[in-house]
């Protein structure tokens, strides 16, 4: 169901979507950046908060719905239910044990150590099950999203088998109304506590632990992801090119800064992204050059998901270091973000490569070796849509 074990990421076959990955982590580094709150010049700095508030959400929201798109697109009819689980698990859990270790040392040098109920969910990546801010915002906090992908991960077996039995023409009818269901958790979340209140935003810890937090909540936009893929595999095409995309995310994002904090998390990018990723995806398929596919784009994306795991720690850690609580000027601020970027670019392409990519080939590769993925079909007159678009190649 994914890719060749001896291959390091799903995306090898999309070099763009690759590329892309790097763009979007670079939205979640800037919102963790706003966080520390460390200008001098409070009006600037709450200008800047403003500007990336919803950054972060953004960002997660698209790594779930590549993440879906990915997965189904690079599996395989002949790989086994174990065999995928181990790969996926070889991806995510050596990395994360290293950060997760990195985390326990942090916090605990900080004054604050760890306590049981918040160290063994998180290293086994169940924390996201807990209404409780403590406990899924504890140690390293972005490891929150890995437990939805784990729990993605344990499901996608069962449910690619599932949409294989859907018929090409009723997708985009399935893709709709998955998209259309996610504006209708902030709904429900009406009916849960307003106590405890967040500490950022508004609404309560179980009203956005709902929202956005568990991941059966999140699974709705992973499979978007996958319905896209499968639109794609099945020789559909988006009708939308990726600057139209691109703007229209943009778009989107400019919306859920004006809408209440609930309704601004991921309610009205879910279809842009998608819409940005299919687009992305088709220009890979047509073999199109872009700029998201040139070799060092494609290894900053390689590096995305150690640096995503590793940027929160420094700049939490390293502002405490530097001085906690402590501001600066606008220049000095953005100098000491650079440099945090740059050390966290550092290691996540140390982590990358003596850590994740050994942990794919120790404990990621099998003895079964499966065919690549097939090409995408072409469509038929009557179901070929209406666009200017060029079908995919069969050849990708």
């Amino acid at each position: 169901m994914t890719t060749d074990p001896r291959r390091p990421s799903g995306l090898s076959r999309l070099p763009s979507l690759t590329g892309l990955r790097f763009v979007a982590v670079l939205f979640v580094f800037a919102f963790h950046a706003a966080l520390e709150a460390p200008f001098s010049d409070t009006g600037f700095g709450q200008a800047y908060a403003d500007t990336v508030m919803n950054a972060g959400w953004l960002g997660v929201s698209f790594f779930f719905v590549l993440s879906g798109f990915v997965l189904t697109w690079s599996a395989r009819p002949r790989d086994t239910v174990p065999d995928f689980w181990r790969r996926r698990a070889a991806k995510v859990y050596p990395l994360h044990i290293v950060t997760w270790a990195a985390a326990l040392v942090l916090v605990a040098a900080a004054g604050a150590p760890a306590q049981l109920r918040q160290a063994l969910p998180n290293l086994f990546l169940v924390h996201t099950w807990f209404p409780d801010r403590d406990v899924f915002s504890s140690l390293n906090d972005v490891s929150w999203s890995l437990s939805c992908e784990v729990f993605f991960y344990l499901l996608f077996p069962f449910l690619l088998r599932a949409l294989r039995r859907i018929e090409a023409g009723r997708l985009w009818v399935w893709a709709t109304v998955t998209a259309l269901l996610v504006p209708v958790l902030p709904l429900l979340a009406k009916l849960l506590p307003d106590s405890p209140p967040l500490p950022f935003g508004s609404g309560s810890e179980w009203q956005f632990w709902f929202v956005y937090v568990i991941p059966v909540g999140r699974l709705l936009e992973f499979c978007f992801g996958m319905f896209l893929a499968r639109m794609l595999l099945t020789g559909r095409t988006v009708p939308v090119p990726v600057l139209p995309a691109a703007a229209l995310v943009l778009v989107a994002y400019a919306v859920s800064l004006q809408l209440p904090f609930l309704y601004g998390l991921t309610s009205v990018t879910v279809v842009p992204i998608g819409l940005l990723i299919a687009a992305v995806a088709q220009k890979d398929i047509r073999g199109t050059a872009s700029v998201l596919a040139r070799p060092m784009a494609v290894r900053l994306g390689e590096w995305s998901f150690a640096f995503y795991l590793v940027h929160r720690l420094l700049l939490q850690h390293g502002h405490r270091l530097l001085g906690e609580g402590r501001t600066w000027s606008t220049p000095t601020v953005f100098g000491l973000f650079a440099a945090a970027f740059a050390l966290s670019l550092l290691i996540s392409w140390a982590l990358h490569v003596c850590v994740e990519r050994p942990a794919m080939r120790l404990l990621g590769s099998g003895r079964g070796r499966s065919a690549p993925p097939p090409a995408p079909a072409r469509p038929s007159a009557a179901a070929r849509p209406a666009t200017t678009e060029a079908t995919p190649s069969r050849t990708v």
